[in-house]
């Protein structure tokens, strides 16, 4: 498949898991760098080799108890591979102590992860540039309830809709203010586009409001999977925007600052990526007769924050439709609950 996050997650736990097994996935998921997980693991002894290119998978790994100890790893990458070893530290006889090289990216995520590991019974502390685990069971009792949170990430298409369909008024279940994933920064996000929040006893409600246009910079280090929906929200509005944070963009389902770019070029906005960590859109030439088919590389998200355009144009076209299932697939049918005609 294409789960980057099942990727570096089963890594981790087959590392520690006597057996032999051999992880692989889709094209895309065979050109993602692993190579920090797999050096961060190999410091504690884990038996892992690289069955073609080094650094990628597919991955063959003999697992066998490790024992723990201390390790240093790149947090500028992803957090996903601090999260897996997170998960197995309390499991390791000598725990783990995690040390950071570099800004750590996506900390929200991190400490999600160790949120829920404590709800589990087990505890990590986060000092500095290290985060240390002791060894520790989790365990689970009878009457134990865990409400996962609805997903912030996939709230940011309809809040997208909104800001394109003014006057829209949208109820979207099960999303708190005091949440723990980053992408909640949509609240206060939303503002620039006129967007209003009102928090209610299990969900929000979106509504518009009169706003003043403005070029504003965001730095999406902690929430980058929002980045696309609000480069296409502000490249559809008119309003240039300078995005920071952008450096773990490359390493997704795909390329995806680029991606953003040569699709946003279709309705006559540039993109100019400044570096690998910022770009800045500018909008000013949008072409507001555009029509156009939009390519989604395998990505989910370019499918989803493309596909709010229909508020702008009389139609639009959005090519493999079905990438969506990875993280939303009833997405188009809660558009078409609310009044979008769909056609295959």
């Amino acid at each position: 498949g294409a789960a980057g996050t099942t990727m570096r997650f089963l890594t981790a736990l087959f590392a520690n898991k006597p057996g032999t097994r051999i992880l692989t996935g889709s094209e895309r998921m065979k050109k993602r760098p692993i190579k920090i997980l797999v050096d961060a693991l190999r410091q504690i002894g884990a038996d892992i080799a690289y069955m073609e290119e080094e650094g990628y998978p597919p991955l063959k790994i003999k697992g066998k108890e490790l024992m723990g100890g201390e390790i240093e790893i790149d947090g500028s990458v992803s957090s996903q591979y601090i999260s897996a070893l997170l998960m197995i530290a309390p499991t390791l006889p000598k725990g783990l102590i995690l040390k950071f090289k570099g800004d750590v990216a996506s900390r929200p995520y991190i400490n999600m992860t160790l949120k829920i590991m404590e709800h589990f019974g087990v505890g990590g502390i986060w000092h500095d540039d290290s985060i240390s685990v002791s060894p520790q069971s989790y365990f689970i009792k009878d009457e134990t309830k865990y409400t996962v949170e609805a997903d912030w990430s996939s709230a940011s298409y309809w809040y997208a809709i909104a800001a394109l369909r003014r006057g829209s008024e949208i109820v979207l279940e099960g999303l708190k203010k005091e949440s723990m994933q980053g992408d909640a920064v949509l609240h206060d996000l939303y503002r620039f586009f006129g967007v209003n929040t009102e928090f209610l006893p299990n969900g929000i409600k979106l509504t518009t409001v009169e706003y003043k246009p403005e070029r504003f910079g965001f730095d999406f280090n902690d929430s980058p999977d929002i980045a696309q929906t609000v480069g296409v929200t502000a490249a559809a509005l008119n309003i240039p925007i300078l995005c920071k944070g952008l450096h773990t963009l490359k390493l997704k389902e795909t390329d995806r600052a680029l991606a953003l770019k040569k699709e946003l070029a279709k309705i006559g906005v540039e993109l100019e990526i400044i570096s690998d960590d910022a770009a800045h859109i500018h909008p000013e030439k949008r072409n507001a007769q555009a029509q156009s088919s939009f390519a989604t590389y395998e990505d989910h998200r370019m499918a989803m924050s493309f596909a709010a355009l229909a508020c702008v144009y009389p139609s639009v076209r959005i090519e493999h439709p079905e990438v969506v299932k990875k993280s939303y697939p009833g997405f188009w049918n809660d558009l078409k609950s609310v009044g979008f005609r769909i056609e295959n």
